[in-house]
């Protein structure tokens, strides 16, 4: 759903942000650059750990609020020990977090749209939360980590996990809030240079996951209109205390995406004129069915 009017002067920029655990602190330096640039964000959907950064940020938190919550999360702010056979903990946490820190908690509410995107464990569907609802259960929901967080059950009853098991990078999800233009950000794209095994058991789960997601997140990476990808391939994904290093990885991949960014999102400068995006934007589409 698209709120507000907008002038046809260029296109409606849309966000995906990658499920990737402590990586997915990088996020919040890519917004920080976007938003110094003056690069306009219209809607975000996010996954696991994107979703928290996308919905503390189209909740209203501030860049300052959200770089001081990257640094200061920890595990122990998300899971506590449960005794089920179904997980290893609870991310209730997580959702009473929420809560307290950010602005709004209602899709309602949001300065600008978001999406959270989860699983069904039953079905192995996607579920997207977005437009109306609980923010702060949709988000708990789509971190839901298998393995190691106990299933979240919805009002209908669908046992909900991490959405990266189907859409690790919410591209379509993304251009179905409206967007036209769609900036993917991918916390995994380099890879784990660090040397050694994971040191817990929740980075060995976090790691198996994604080696397994690589083929999917190319699909999904391949219907974005530019991808930056973060230099955070030698911090494994239960690092949280590297935060400072990864909010830089974030800034500087940003950085370097900036031009390609600009020259989309500003369509007089690049294409002549808004008739001249418009024409250039219709092509692009159709070519894209096309190929």
């Amino acid at each position: 759903m698209w709120r507000g009017s907008q002038k046809r002067s260029r296109p409606r920029v849309g966000v995906a942000l990658s499920g990737g655990a402590a990586r997915g602190i990088a996020h919040v330096g890519v917004l920080k650059v976007l938003v110094e640039n003056k690069v306009p964000i219209d809607c975000l959907a996010g996954t696991s750990a994107g979703a928290i950064v996308a919905g503390a940020f189209a909740a209203g938190m501030s860049l300052e609020e959200l770089e001081e919550l990257g640094r200061r999360l920890r595990w122990r702010d998300i899971g506590r020990v449960a005794f089920s056979r179904l997980g290893i903990q609870s991310n209730e946490r997580l959702e009473q977090m929420i809560r307290a820190r950010f602005p709004v908690t209602r899709f309602e509410r949001l300065r600008i749209p978001f999406a959270a995107v989860a699983t069904d464990l039953q079905t192995g569907a996607p579920v997207v939360m977005r437009d109306e609802g609980d923010m702060a259960f949709a988000i708990r929901a789509s971190c839901a980590l298998p393995g190691w967080y106990v299933p979240v059950v919805d009002e209908k009853g669908r046992r909900l996990v991490d959405g990266g098991l189907v859409a690790n990078v919410p591209v379509t999800i993304v251009r179905e809030l409206g967007a036209e233009v769609v900036i993917a950000v991918d916390v995994n794209a380099d890879g784990a240079k660090f040397l050694g095994a994971p040191q817990s058991a929740i980075g060995v789960i976090v790691q198996s996951i994604f080696c397994v997601q690589r083929i999917a997140t190319a699909h999904q990476l391949a219907q974005a209109d530019v991808v930056i990808k973060p230099a955070v391939g030698h911090i494994r994904w239960d690092e949280m205390g590297r935060a400072d290093e990864l909010i830089q990885a974030g800034e500087e991949a940003a950085r370097a995406a900036l031009d390609e960014i600009k020259r989309i999102v500003e369509p007089a400068k690049s294409h002549g004129s808004a008739n001249g995006w418009l024409r250039w934007l219709r092509a692009r589409a159709a070519a894209a069915v096309g190929g």
